[in-house]
């Protein structure tokens, strides 16, 4: 084990391949059924490489102060053993890739504290369903295995500063976090090469345009290009163009002196004066009127502005991010937003691929979801069963992340509402998640095995705790990533569910209003008018339905 561990020290390797085959030698090596590398940020721990654990772990935050066994782990700096008659709960429990969604049995676990250049990077820990697995040699062999990953860890650091300094030709931080944007989580193709072209253009002043379906996060990877940016350490200030109301948006943008206007009691400073020497992000840039188009062309291109009410000039000095998800370039053509505007806002086009195209990204942002659901609900855990990875897998997600963070968090009330126990691991079924399951499966999905071990039956008469009972309506057989390509169904189905009256309202809006934004090419303006809806009404109802 010594020698594969130092070969991957010294050979050039992507720094999460290099981290993952280090947790899976480890595994190998002292034969145990779980080992996860997790990086400490401030008071959580993440995941960042695991070997035997769900897919849907790697996007949990586990917040120290909830997990006695990890804050044990952090607070020593020699190998801890927990023993099988451990009290402590395990932050695992129920996310083992055999043991999916029931408690852990009587087991050992491993873990210890991991350091760089003397701080406190975060920490390894293994898990063994069969006890004795680990002994007090263990603890010796892992004390100088630790060692090793430490070497590994900074070395990846390392590489990482070289790259940024070959690639930005500036200066970077010292930062040992190998993972700095815990709210941009996936790690498929397509999220992996839009964060490596942030991360270039980020360095340059030049005008960003963030453009990408409702509920994608266009606003994150606004923030992340500020972080990343030289004006970092300046303010980044954002305007919802949308919410700006027509009579007030050049006085928001640009401020106003006293006696401006009526009700202009003092001075304001505008925003392009609050963003002075950082960012001015511009989310929903598509909504603004022409009128205030025109005048934020001319402070675009002056680099100065005027407040309501004077004419002296204020130089400014902001660096302009703009977020949208209609096609502007189309609109331009309609006179729906000027040309020249666009052009000056579109100097960089980046595209943001919505959730249905991210593959298995789905089931790591899920993971996220359920572990702040978890906690917010004081829940003991929180799982999916197999079939609900599959309707999520499967479903086309037309309101993307945000969509997803919803369905998770209103899927765990309902299990509370029925009656679950706070106290059991709720496993969320199809019924409960509310999404149908589409035609054809989103890219990346790949048979999931269904079947479970002998020691992981589930137990009847516990409906959505410790067990699966939508798992129990389907043949546990293993299912295949699309419905034409399983077996025939038994002529025996499950019972409808019926919602309540409050959600089948509020499915049949959600419908209507997506149905207006596809046959208006995602105008908002244009589909409130199909509706009948005022367009300051239809925003706000597609914020309260989960679609903005």
């Amino acid at each position: 084990m010594d020698q594969m561990l130092l070969a991957d020290l010294v050979t050039d390797l992507p720094d999460a391949v290099r981290l993952q085959r280090a947790v899976h030698t480890l595994r190998e090596h002292f034969h145990c059924d779980a080992v996860g590398l997790l990086s400490l940020d401030t008071d959580s721990l993440r995941l960042v490489a695991a070997s035997g654990l769900a897919h849907e772990a790697l996007g949990r935050r586990f917040v120290v102060a909830q997990h006695p066994r990890f804050a044990t782990i952090l607070a020593r700096r020699e190998p801890t053993w927990f023993e099988p008659g451990s009290v402590l709960p395990d932050p695992y429990d129920g996310l083992l890739d055999d043991k999916k969604g029931t408690p852990l049995p009587v087991h050992d676990c491993l873990g210890v504290s991991l350091y760089t250049e003397g701080r406190l990077w975060g920490a390894i820990t293994l898990d063994a369903l069969k006890t004795g697995t680990f002994s007090d040699a263990g603890l010796v062999e892992l004390k100088r295995y630790a060692m090793m990953l430490e070497a590994a860890i900074r070395i990846s650091a390392l590489e990482k500063e070289n790259r940024s300094l070959r690639q930005l030709g500036s200066t970077v931080s010292g930062s040992l976090q190998l993972i700095d944007e815990h709210e941009l989580l996936g790690e498929s193709p397509a999220i992996s090469q839009l964060l490596h072209e942030l991360d270039v253009v980020a360095d340059s002043d030049l005008p960003v345009l963030l453009l990408g379906e409702t509920g994608v996060g266009k606003d994150l990877f606004a923030r992340r290009l500020h972080r990343h940016s030289r004006r970092s350490h300046k303010p980044m200030v954002h305007v919802n163009c949308a919410a700006l109301p027509e009579s007030l948006a050049e006085s928001e943008l640009f401020g106003h002196v006293k006696g401006a206007f009526s009700g202009a009691v003092s001075d304001r400073a505008g925003r392009f004066e609050a963003a002075q020497g950082g960012t001015l992000f511009l989310d929903e840039v598509g909504e603004l009127p022409l009128s205030v188009q025109a005048k934020l062309l001319r402070a675009l291109q002056n680099g100065e502005v005027q407040r309501l009410g004077t004419d002296d000039v204020i130089k400014t000095d902001v660096r302009i991010i703009a977020a949208t998800n209609r096609q502007l370039k189309d609109h331009t053509l309609s006179g729906d937003f000027r040309a020249d505007l666009y052009h000056r806002l579109s100097v960089y086009p980046v595209h943001i691929p919505p959730l249905r195209e991210r593959g298995r990204d789905i089931l790591i942002l899920a993971g996220h979801f359920l572990e702040l659901s978890r906690a917010r609900l004081g829940l003991r855990g929180l799982r999916l069963s197999y079939i609900a990875e599959q309707a999520l897998m499967n479903y086309s997600w037309p309101g993307n992340v945000r969509e997803l963070e919803h369905v998770i968090s209103r899927a765990s009330l309902k299990m509370l509402s029925r009656g679950a126990s706070r106290d059991q691991i709720l496993t969320l079924g199809p019924d409960v998640l509310d999404v149908g399951i589409a035609a054809s499966p989103a890219p990346g999905f790949q048979e999931i095995n269904v079947a479970r071990g002998a020691g992981a039956a589930d137990a009847p008469g516990q409906a959505g705790a410790d067990n699966n009972d939508d798992d129990d309506l389907y043949a546990p057989e293993p299912f295949y990533g699309s419905q034409a390509a399983m077996p025939p169904a038994s002529p025996q189905k499950p019972p409808a569910v019926i919602l309540p009256l409050r959600e089948a309202v509020d499915a049949a809006q959600r419908s209507a209003v997506l149905q207006a934004l596809a046959s208006t090419g995602q105008n908002w303006t244009q589909a409130a008018r199909a509706l009948q809806l005022d367009s300051s009404n239809l925003h706000k109802l597609a914020r309260k339905l989960g679609l903005k």
